[in-house]
């Protein structure tokens, strides 16, 4: 059987997450059933990761085998005409080997996470970023972020749902960057815990309204205690921006434990 990586835009505002759930429409099941709608026939989609409700993506990537063979285009013209009206959009297809796998494969993922740091609410983007009224310190943020990256037990930044074995993650980037009236932060590792991301925004946001220092941070990075760090940021301006892939097909003995969402 063919299969083919897709590539995949979504809001992740009117969905329960990226995993089917008996308890509402998720982004998962919206591209299984426009899958089944195209060629007839029921479709597995294995995504890369699962975000949680409310997360959005720009760069999500998923595989899908296929009876036969068919055209890229054609994959991708007909699983968004029968994604209508879902807020979803199939980027890019392309096929690839049989051993691909959009999850175990992966070698890196890139989250953004946005803040608009004014006292007016957003009218444009509402749902896309966090509103923060108070004046935030990005570069406060910024020089404590740094005490995050690198190889830790991030144990105090994953929800007490995290099914991962261990806490054990390998922080590769946690930039803070200010234009204007957005903070931006941006987040890089192979694979990353439940809510570990917001948790961290969350964090990073005492220390940008002068509540924490970087001196917290590491206090509570260092408890591996869930109740020591900050609370957990809401999902809306959450986005996964990419998903990288090694040169090797099969990564299925490369990832950390890549069983996390966000």
């Amino acid at each position: 059987m063919p299969r083919y990586k897709l590539t995949i835009e979504y809001d992740g505002a009117p969905f329960v997450g990226w995993q089917r759930q008996d308890n509402g429409a998720s982004v998962q099941g919206a591209l299984e059933d426009a899958a089944r709608a195209f060629c007839g026939e029921s479709v597995a989609v294995a995504g890369a990761g699962r975000t949680d409700a409310g997360v959005h993506a720009r760069g999500q990537v998923a595989h899908i085998d296929l009876a036969r063979e068919r055209p890229t285009d054609t994959i991708r013209d007909a699983l968004n005409f029968h994604l209508k009206p879902h807020p979803v959009s199939v980027v890019a297809v392309e096929p690839v080997a049989a051993d691909f796998h959009a999850r175990f494969s992966a070698i890196g993922r890139r989250y953004l996470y946005r803040i608009l740091n004014r006292r007016a609410p957003p009218a444009l983007g509402r749902g896309q970023v966090w509103h923060v009224g108070p004046a935030l310190d990005a570069d406060a943020m910024a020089r404590a972020a740094r005490v995050l990256v690198g190889h830790h037990d991030f144990n105090s930044f994953r929800s007490a749902a995290c099914q991962a074995a261990s806490s054990l993650k390998t922080l590769d980037r946690l930039d803070v960057t200010r234009a204007g009236d957005e903070i931006g932060v941006e987040a890089a590792a192979r694979s990353f815990l439940h809510n570990q991301v917001r948790i961290l925004v969350g964090t990073l946001r005492l220390v940008g309204e002068g509540k924490w220092t970087a001196d917290n941070v590491t206090a509570a990075l260092a408890a591996r205690d869930r109740t020591r760090a900050g609370p957990t940021a809401p999902p809306d301006g959450l986005c996964l921006v990419e998903v990288t892939y090694g040169s090797a097909a099969n990564g299925r003995h490369q990832a950390e434990d890549a069983s996390d969402g966000e």
